[in-house]
């Protein structure tokens, strides 16, 4: 039985997505023997027994790494998980294989993806050389998009969400939170003007920021000033947490609080978060921004208020809405949490080889 090659190049440490979503398969394929082929970093990061970790990517070659190690993988015969997949995937496989590949080789999970003209025709030139590879998408605009670019063997996979927790029962409003990695992108600037604002205001709610880095230990310019501008505030209840946290840590962050998510429109509008998912199976009531994959995923639970203005004081009013009847958002939160679909790779297992998908 070959090992089922799973390929997360971003994987470095425990911030960001990827390790929570790499955990996530490995424990679908329970049993199964997984080489795992992530970025340097990884080192003697645990994923069972049935895992070997290959820490091979450095960012500054891992298109050539990559296009290197698709070109062995698919002369070893061995299925090809990619769990966050990028038309560069695409374009990687078709360049080293000779010819079609074959059906159920090749496997590519989507969370987002641009569809600018020039992407667009990419992907349809690909669709034609690469008919066999299997393509999952997180959400069915994405499925859809493929589909529009010819591409035939396309699924639906939603964001596989991590276990609800089990642990503790309802917990009383302790703080305000944002969770992840400190990024533009992700409303970051609104977060310190609403930091100012209950300073101005002389409010005591508790607020716990993050504010690590992205998965490459970078800040962009925006950021780092917000952060400094952070720093000033003196704001006594605020408390800050710099360094990437342990799972365990992390996922103690959500009990009590309110996450605020407010996040970009247009950056978000179909793309799923997993600090969104963290959230609901921690029973954390959610403040998301209206129009974004989030927002409409707590409004289908009342599990959270949508943010239709971005400015901090709609923000703290979105809050204090939560806050007031905590107990009815966090129960609503649970309920999402635990109807969160946890068999959601059960498409991806059912075209593995039927010895590895047993």
């Amino acid at each position: 039985m070959h090992p089922i090659q799973v390929v997360e190049p971003t994987l470095e440490g425990y911030s960001g997505h990827c390790h929570s979503l790499v955990t996530s398969l490995c424990h679908a394929l329970d049993g199964v023997p997984i080489d795992l082929w992530s970025a340097k970093g990884s080192e003697g990061m645990d994923f069972g027994s049935q895992v070997e970790i290959h820490p091979r990517f450095r960012r500054r070659i891992r298109v050539l790494q990559t296009l290197l190690l698709y070109r062995r993988l698919l002369r070893s015969g061995a299925p090809i998980v990619v769990t966050t997949a990028r038309r560069s995937d695409l374009v990687s496989f078709n360049l080293v294989a000779s010819g079609e590949i074959a059906p159920d080789r090749v496997f590519l999970y989507f969370h987002w993806l641009r569809d600018t003209p020039a992407k667009l025709r990419s992907l349809r030139k690909l669709a034609q050389r690469q008919p066999h590879i299997m393509i999952f998408g997180t959400t069915a605009s994405v499925v859809d998009l493929f589909k529009r670019c010819g591409f035939t063997r396309v699924g639906l996979l939603p964001y596989p969400s991590p276990p609800a927790s089990a642990g503790g029962g309802p917990a009383p409003f302790r703080q305000l939170l944002y969770a992840g990695a400190a990024r533009r992108d992700k409303g970051f600037s609104l977060i310190v003007d609403l930091v100012e604002l209950l300073a101005r205001e002389g409010a005591r709610i508790p607020i716990t920021v993050q504010i690590s880095a992205d998965h490459y230990g970078k800040y962009d310019a925006q950021t780092r000033s917000d952060i400094a501008r952070l720093h000033a505030v003196g704001y006594a209840p605020l408390r800050l947490t710099p360094q990437t946290l342990t799972p365990q840590a992390y996922a103690a962050l959500f009990r009590g609080s309110i996450c605020l998510q407010p996040y970009d429109r247009d950056e978000f509008r179909d793309r799923v978060s997993g600090v969104t998912l963290d959230a609901l199976a921690h029973a954390c009531p959610i403040v998301a921004t209206a129009g974004t994959w989030s927002a409409e995923l707590i409004k289908s639970f009342g599990a959270g208020v949508t943010l239709d203005v971005h400015n901090a004081a709609s923000l703290l009013e979105a809050a204090r809405k939560i806050e007031r009847d905590y107990a009815v958002f966090e129960a609503a939160a649970c309920s999402a949490g635990q109807a969160q679909n946890r068999k959601s790779w059960a498409p991806l297992l059912e075209l593995l080889p039927h010895e590895t998908a047993a």
